[in-house]
């Protein structure tokens, strides 16, 4: 087993230099760079990046004019323009630039944000708690309905249980949770109907005031709405498989062998199909955390005015600051391969018998 970690461990490292090459080639690519931006900003233009995409003042979409400098260079000194590429880290080639890069990441030294004057560490660890928060209790929140819900499910196929609720699931599956989202927004948040819900935001405004007790009930008093909004959607599909993980386990011989020694229908379901069966919706629970944390979070998080990861992730793209674009990305990818082992080594602890290093001779 030991053996077997070691080399997904060592795995990772080739993935995470793919990722990197194929997101800084990508980049490359890209129009209105963060020495563009700022000369945008200058020459009172706004975003450089829209300048581009709608032609600017008719120079067309290219990054540079005609005489080879930026578009928003006209009437700045070039000894200027200069000293902004040498402090962005533009005056060295793209290859060397990739090889620091990697360096500093190898150091978990992912530099200083362009524009925020921070290091991306603590501009993560600063928004990481909101994102933390909405992808933990959501997974929790949809694995403690889908559960019960898709063992009812499987014990009762066929009934009118199952018929209506596979309808609920159905609908559920099928809303988008930004719509889900806004609904709630308006029926719960002070909108047309009931303002029960906060707006916005993470805490209240005076939150260092409460006692613990009341810190943890605003705490979860905001949480409610995008974590029911980010739940919707995840609970479904979490439901079908533990319908359809029960229902292929309730059908084997050995599950009819056991009701025709005579035990009791519970002690054959929890005795007996329930660690058979859950193996694959246990097991996927740091995978499922991970998709929760990565997919919604943009969304929701704008939505409900939560300043997180996803939009950390968003406005870090739009003004082009590349230090937390490829820091978050990084870790964000190391994050999913380590969730991935997570996933194989929870495969084992739910069934011992499961062993990875025997498939792999």
């Amino acid at each position: 087993m030991g053996a077997y970690i070691l080399r997904r461990l060592l795995l990772i490292i080739p993935t995470l230099i793919g990722i990197m090459v194929i997101n800084f080639t990508l980049i490359q690519f890209v129009p209105g760079g963060p020495v563009e931006q700022v000369l945008a900003q200058l020459q009172g233009e706004g975003d450089a990046f829209a300048n581009i995409a709608g032609g600017g003042d008719g120079a067309g979409a290219e990054q540079f004019d005609q005489g080879g400098g930026y578009q928003g260079a006209r009437g700045l000194p070039p000894e200027f323009i200069a000293e902004l590429e040498r402090q962005f880290g533009f005056d060295k080639p793209p290859l060397e630039r990739f090889l620091n890069m990697l360096w500093d990441y190898a150091r978990f030294d992912f530099g200083e944000s362009y524009f925020r004057s921070i290091s991306v560490v603590d501009l993560v660890l600063e928004k990481l708690p909101v994102s933390l928060s909405l992808g933990l209790w959501s997974t929790l929140l949809a694995y403690c309905i889908s559960i019960p819900l898709g063992i009812r499910k499987a014990v009762r196929d066929g009934s009118s249980f199952d018929s209506w609720t596979s309808g609920i699931v159905i609908v559920a599956y099928a809303i988008p949770a930004f719509l889900f989202a806004i609904l709630l927004l308006v029926l719960f948040a002070g909108g047309s109907y009931y303002k029960i819900f906060p707006l916005r935001g993470l805490t209240s405004s005076d939150f260092d005031q409460m006692s613990a007790f009341g810190k943890v009930l605003d705490y979860f008093w905001h949480l409610t709405l995008p974590t029911i909004a980010i739940t919707l959607s995840s609970f479904a599909g979490l439901t079908l498989l533990t319908k359809n993980s029960f229902l292929d386990e309730i059908r084997k011989q050995y599950v009819v062998t056991a009701k025709a020694k005579g035990l009791p229908e519970k002690r054959v379901l929890y005795g007996h199909v329930f660690r058979n069966a859950m193996l694959i919706v246990i097991a996927g629970f740091p995978a499922a955390f991970v998709g929760v944390f990565f997919g919604a979070s943009l969304i929701i998080e704008t939505i409900f005015s939560l300043d997180g990861l996803g939009r950390l992730g968003l406005e870090a793209v739009v003004s082009r600051d590349y230090p937390v674009v490829f820091g978050t990305l990084f870790a964000f990818s190391l994050l999913g391969l380590l969730m991935n082992l997570v996933t194989d080594l929870t495969y084992i602890f739910v069934d011992p018998r499961i062993d990875f290093e025997s498939r792999e001779t």
